[in-house]
């Protein structure tokens, strides 16, 4: 079975690789950021109406700010980052089952809200639709050495996981000259353009779901073995 590197920062590595290695996949934590908090300082809640989580990262590393906005109706991209919100205690309004610019669209179609953007120091941008979109950053991912294994997986068969955009860069910047042998599954349509050409297959996922990036990586292992 072809090896499936899994790319994503921690603690999300390891629940892919659990959750892989559970549906029988030869999974490899192989993390090239690692996510940290940064300072940051909560506005008032009261100047928004929701607040927009596109990933659990942004729960986990906020800290105690995040208590100032528990008022705020939460819409997150992903089972994830609400989930995530949930344990923490805030209200989960909506959750988008597609990406970021989707659920903002969903947010802006009948209205202009005025949106809080809990978020990482780089980001994707966005189209408000002319609503208030704030963006405010609470924690940082920073690139990483790539891990002892990583030129030997690479150098042969085998699938790569790409759950962001930036991500998905890196990906082929250090998979240059390689990856006609190498397949990718990416959480979305930007990551997959993220990703550049040549690759021996990709794989867009039909939702922003861990769950959902498994499942495609299996679909491309039992190809393989045919």
């Amino acid at each position: 079975m072809l090896p499936v590197i899994v790319t994503r920062p921690e603690p999300g590595n390891a629940a892919t690789v659990a959750r892989a290695r559970a549906a029988g996949l030869d999974a490899f934590a192989m993390p090239l950021f690692a996510a940290v908090p940064i300072e940051w300082r909560p506005p008032d809640a009261g100047e928004y109406d929701a607040l927009l989580l596109t990933s659990a990262q942004a729960v986990r590393l906020a800290g105690s700010g995040l208590d100032r906005l528990v008022s705020l109706p939460v819409h997150a991209v992903g089972a994830a980052s609400a989930a995530a919100a949930e344990a923490a205690g805030l209200r989960v309004a909506a959750t988008g089952t597609r990406d970021a610019q989707a659920l903002i669209d969903a947010m802006t179609s009948s209205r202009k809200p005025r949106i809080l953007w809990l978020c990482g120091r780089e980001r994707s941008d966005f189209d408000a639709r002319g609503a208030r979109l704030d963006a405010l950053p609470c924690y940082a991912v920073d690139p990483v050495a790539p891990p002892a294994g990583w030129d030997r997986l690479t150098g042969d068969s085998a699938v790569i996981l790409a759950h962001s955009a930036r991500g998905a860069a890196r990906i082929a910047t250090l998979t240059e000259g390689r990856r006609g042998r190498l397949s990718l599954v990416a959480i979305g349509p930007a990551v997959a353009e993220a990703a550049g050409e040549g690759w021996a297959a990709v794989t867009v996922t039909d939702r922003p779901e861990d769950a959902a990036m498994v499942t495609a990586a299996y679909a491309l292992c039992q190809k393989a073995q045919k």
